[in-house]
């Protein structure tokens, strides 16, 4: 029986991460701005001054970002944010499959080994990814949110004074609602996905074809972004905030329900 040859075998591991990587850095570059504009639109009813600009959706708020602070200002924190394509998209597509094989050995992949496999990934490139969230969400908040002058003069610095003035594990502020994030977003998106697929098909509006693939991904992916924008708000304020101002997770959420309503768990 012959081996494979080198244009057969599969990728190895380091090049499937570096390749998952670059590819995430490359996708995280173009979307970067609406990112910013997401997490402003997230925290800004927490800004301590009244002469604040006031956003009002995405696209206002990165054409007012890019008038008065100019273009570059919709890339801070893009440093850390490539760190954390690296450190947690890389890893979270590149292994995948491995972990995938781990809850599949002996049987074949169904929903619950693939659900079970996007959990434990997730919770993986989560606990060494964080850091970079946090670095990443405070770069990219106003600095106006806590005073006159920026919090950080950069990413490295944002690392050194977090890990300074609120201990290492101020670099994993926010973890819980994170990884509360990460398991809505794993079943919801293999779930509905898998529901609509499967509706699709046997009411045959359309075959097991590339349309009936894109229709269910865009179904998948709405249902997944209502479901787990609340979450990611309250995890974009746990990070962001100063020590102090919220005792727990829950805490932040029942702040934000009594002082701004239920709207306030759907902003960017």
């Amino acid at each position: 029986m012959l081996g494979l040859t080198a244009s057969d075998a599969p990728p190895t591991v380091a090049v499937t991460i570096f390749s998952a990587g670059v590819a995430a850095g490359v996708a995280d570059v173009i979307t970067f701005p609406l990112d910013t504009a997401i997490v402003r639109l997230q925290v800004q009813c927490e800004c301590q001054t009244s002469s604040a600009v006031r956003y009002k959706s995405v696209l206002g708020t990165i054409t007012t970002l890019a008038k008065t602070r100019g273009p570059m200002k919709l890339y801070n924190g893009l440093p850390a944010g490539l760190q954390r394509q690296i450190s947690f998209a890389s890893l979270r597509i590149s292994l995948y499959e491995s972990i995938q094989e781990f809850f599949t050995t002996g049987k074949e992949s169904n929903l619950g080994s693939r659900v079970s496999a996007g959990l434990t990934n997730g919770g993986v490139a989560v606990f060494i990814g964080q850091p970079t969230e946090v670095v990443k969400v405070r770069l990219q908040a106003p600095s106006s949110l806590h005073g006159p002058k920026p919090r950080y003069t950069g990413t490295y610095n944002a690392y050194r004074i977090i890990a300074t003035t609120e201990g290492l594990m101020g670099l994993w502020k926010g973890s819980t609602p994170n990884l509360t994030r990460i398991v809505i977003i794993s079943y919801t998106e293999l779930v509905t996905y898998d529901l609509m697929k499967e509706a699709l098909v046997k009411n045959k509006p359309i075959s097991d074809d590339v349309p009936c693939h894109f229709v269910s991904a865009v179904i998948a992916g709405f249902c997944t972004t209502v479901l787990s924008s609340p979450v990611d708000v309250v995890k974009t304020r746990s990070v962001n905030c100063l020590p102090g101002r919220y005792t727990s997770v829950s805490d932040c959420a029942m702040l934000m329900l009594t002082k701004e309503g239920p709207s306030a768990f759907f902003k960017g």
